[in-house]
C-alpha cells in the first residue's frame, strides 16, 4: 500500500485509492459495533457528519489549532453524539435499535440542514473546507493527500486490532454471542455496549472528516445521507462480520462493482447509453451478493480470503 503511488497514476489515487481508504475505515467503524459487539447501526452516514461538520468548525473557528488535533477532537464530538444515540440500546436490541439509529441518522441530517451555524452559517449547508496545513506544510498534493490518509488508517486500524484483542474486544463478543450470560458472569452490558458506540462513532467521525477534507474537499449534508449508511452496511456484509480485514475486503469488493458492471455492459451491450440500466443492475446485484453471503458464507470476503489460503498453503497435498 505505500509503494501504490510509486504505481498507480494520479487519477486512481485520486478515484479510488483515497476513498477507498477511507470507506474502509468508516466500514472498519461498523465493523466494530456490529461484527464485534452485536450492534446493529443504520446511523453511520450521519455520525460520519457529525466528524466532518465538527472538524470544519474547529479548523475554521480556532484556526490556530493542529488539523490533526482538530479531526481528533472532532471524532471525540462524534464519540458523545454516538453514545448518546447508544443509551437506547440496554433496553432494546435487533431491529429496534436498528431503527433508533436510523433515527440518528434522520436527526443529525435536520439538525445540521435547519441550523446554519454548523456550515459557518451558510444557508444551503455545503460549505468548502479549508486547506491542510500540518506543520507549516500544505498537503495539497494527491501523493501527499494519500499518504496524509493512510497515516490516519494504519494508526487507527492498528489501535483497533490490539483493541479487538484485548478484555474490551472479548467483552463485545460475549456480549455479541449471550448478552445474559455475559452479565451472568460479571461484564457490564451497558458499559460495554456505550463502549461499543463510542469507539465505533469515533472512528466514524475521523473517516467523515477525512472525507471532506480529502476526498470531496467540502462539507455537504447530502453527501452523508441514508444511502451512505446502507453503503457503509453493505461493505460489512460483504467483507465480514467480525473480521478488520474484511472491512477492507468488503470496500474495495462495493468500489469496483460498478466499475466492473461498467466494462461488462460496454463489452457486452456496445457503447453507452445503459446508465441507467448499470445503476439498477448495481442494486440487483448487491441484493444477490448480500442474500448469498448470508446464506452461503457469513463471514463473507474474508472467510473465503483465510479459506483459500489454508488450501493454497497445503496444496497439493491436502491431506
Amino acid at each position: 500500500i505505500v509503494a501504490i503511488p510509486t504505481l498507480a497514476s494520479t487519477y486512481v489515487l485520486e478515484a479510488f485509492m483515497i476513498p477507498f481508504l477511507i470507506w474502509g475505515l468508516a466500514a472498519m467503524s461498523l465493523n466494530i459495533m456490529l461484527g464485534y459487539a452485536g450492534q446493529l447501526s443504520l446511523g453511520h452516514g450521519g455520525f460520519m457528519a457529525v466528524g466532518a461538520y465538527a472538524a470544519y468548525n474547529f479548523a475554521t473557528r480556532i484556526p490556530d489549532l493542529n488539523l490533526i488535533v482538530c479531526f481528533l477532537l472532532a471524532g471525540l464530538v462524534t464519540a458523545a453524539v454516538g453514545v448518546f444515540f447508544g443509551l437506547p440500546s440496554l433496553r432494546i436490541k435487533g431491529f429496534y435499535l436498528a431503527v433508533a439509529t436510523l433515527a440518528a441518522q434522520f436527526i443529525i441530517e435536520f439538525v445540521i440542514s435547519s441550523f446554519p451555524w454548523f456550515a459557518g452559517d451558510n444557508m444551503m449547508g455545503a460549505v468548502d473546507t479549508p486547506a491542510i496545513v500540518l506543520f507549516g506544510w500544505q498537503v495539497d498534493e494527491t501523493v501527499e493527500r494519500y499518504y496524509f490518509v493512510l497515516g490516519f488508517v494504519v494508526v487507527l486500524t492498528l489501535l483497533c486490532k490490539n483493541m479487538v484483542r484485548s478484555s474490551i474486544g472479548r467483552s463485545w463478543m460475549a456480549i455479541r454471542d449471550m448478552d445474559v450470560a455475559a452479565e451472568v458472569i460479571g461484564i457490564r452490558p451497558l458499559q460495554t455496549k456505550l463502549i461499543a458506540f463510542g469507539v465505533s462513532s469515533f472512528l466514524a467521525g475521523i473517516a467523515g472528516a477525512l472525507y471532506a477534507f480529502v476526498y470531496l474537499k467540502a462539507c455537504d449534508i447530502t453527501s452523508f445521507d441514508l444511502f451512505q449508511s446502507f453503503n457503509i452496511l453493505f461493505m460489512v456484509i460483504l467483507g465480514g462480520l467480525g473480521s478488520l480485514m474484511g472491512s477492507y475486503l468488503g470496500a474495495a469488493f462495493v468500489m469496483m462493482l460498478p466499475i466492473v458492471l461498467n466494462l461488462l455492459t460496454t463489452t457486452f451491450l456496445g457503447g453507452t447509453g445503459h446508465s441507467d440500466f448499470i445503476a439498477n443492475a448495481e442494486h440487483m446485484v448487491y441484493g444477490g451478493l448480500i442474500m448469498f453471503f448470508l446464506i452461503v458464507e457469513p463471514y463473507g470476503l474474508a472467510r473465503m480470503w483465510t479459506t483459500t489460503k489454508e488450501k493454497l498453503r497445503l496444496w497439493p497435498f491436502p491431506h
